[in-house]
């Protein structure tokens, strides 16, 4: 690698004034400690507590739906939301190919199968126009329900990933899925803080999922929560995550197949403070992103990657996006040997063997980025 690679490994290095730099770290301050500690002096650290109620309700205002149901992980989120979008064995669910396995697990859990879809190179997400195109070539309608002519099994949601925080174009996608009667399942595990034409994703999905893994902008430890402006889906959803137990002083009554997914009462107090910083860590992150623009100017044929037009972004990820020319793994192994640490895009589903066989539309844009997306480190820091 050049002398420019080494002056900008050498430039984050100093930006963090670190020896080593990691991809992503959590951000902690003293109300994180305060409220994990009253937690814990109270004894309520499990599966019920105030901080749940708190977190659920502090959220649902952040995100801007009428209700949270938090969860254990973001996937487990994912799972119910589909779930109780009434995703049935052997129906087909669209998504990009071209993100987490966590979207196409969800998908499996419930005997569905994925089915996978190009992704815009102005996004990284979902193409809402070749998507259109493609639904109208394969797929035909009977008794109010979208078919796939090749398979004869019902198309019955549609999962976006709003890819490194960046939002894809909800708009259109709104559009598609009334047009074709299918179920907007929005993951946005990694978009918390980002909106789209002035509103955050999450709440355009008849339901979504968001995470709060160790790495996302802000986390529980684990967790996640399902959002919703559905009032009878957000009861539903929280009754399946705790066991799909049927309220009672004292009896323990199901009446249907639950699962254990309440998010515990001590990691929700760490969510309470963490929410509270949501403005500032998204204020820092897009400080981060001027600061990496001005570092990577002098590097030919690497572009960093920046939000769409409409689109304000929490920035989870910096992404560069390089060039033809480059070898990624060549690129990757210079930056960790020189104590920046990064990592490449997730490889696409339809790769993985467990998926090959799935049906998906031409991948080409898919095809065209894997290899050459990598992400830099992307703890927040403090403005000048």
């Amino acid at each position: 690698m050049n002398k420019q690679w080494m002056q900008f490994a050498n430039d984050i290095k100093a930006l963090y004034q670190k020896n080593f730099v990691p991809l992503h770290e959590p951000t902690f301050s003293d109300t994180e400690i305060e409220y994990v500690t009253d937690c814990v002096k109270t004894g309520w650290v499990s599966s019920v507590g105030t901080y749940v109620t708190r977190f659920e309700e502090d959220l649902a205002k952040y995100v801007g739906v009428k209700r949270a149901v938090a969860v254990v992980n973001g996937t487990a989120a994912l799972h119910i939301a589909l779930k109780v979008a009434e995703v049935m064995a052997e129906d087909e669910v669209l998504m990009p190919s071209l993100t987490f396995i966590a979207t196409a697990n969800a998908v499996s859990y419930l005997g569905a199968v994925p089915h996978f879809i190009d992704v815009s190179i102005d996004t990284l997400g979902v193409d809402s126009a070749k998507l259109r195109t493609y639904l109208e070539e394969i797929t035909e309608v009977c008794n109010g329900e979208t078919f796939n002519k090749k398979t004869g099994r019902r198309i019955k949601a549609l999962v976006p990933m709003h890819t490194f925080g960046h939002p894809v174009a909800l708009d259109e996608l709104v559009s598609i899925c009334d047009d074709f009667n299918i179920v907007l399942v929005e993951d946005a595990a990694e978009s918390l803080g980002s909106y789209y034409k002035g509103k955050h994703t999450g709440s355009f999905g008849k339901i979504s999922a968001i995470s709060f893994n160790g790495n996302k902008i802000i986390t529980t430890g684990g967790g996640g929560a399902i959002v919703t402006n559905d009032e009878a889906l957000a009861d539903y959803a929280k009754y399946l995550t705790t066991t799909a137990k049927i309220p009672h002083r004292w009896a323990y009554e199901h009446d249907e197949i639950g699962y254990n997914y309440r998010l515990p009462n001590i990691n929700a107090a760490l969510g309470c403070a963490q929410l509270e910083k949501m403005p500032e860590l998204v204020a820092q992150k897009r400080t981060l992103t001027d600061k990496y623009e001005s570092l990577i100017v002098n590097i030919q044929g690497v572009k960093l990657y920046k939000e769409s037009a409409h689109c304000k972004s929490n920035y989870w990820l910096q992404t560069l996006i390089l060039d033809e020319s480059y070898n990624r793994d060549e690129v990757l192994a210079f930056l960790n040997d020189n104590g920046v640490m990064s990592r490449p895009i997730w490889t696409p589903m339809h790769k993985l063997e467990m998926f090959k066989e799935c049906p998906k539309m031409d991948l080409i844009a898919t095809e065209a980025l894997d290899g050459r997306i990598i992400n830099i480190p992307s703890t927040p820091i403090k403005e000048d």
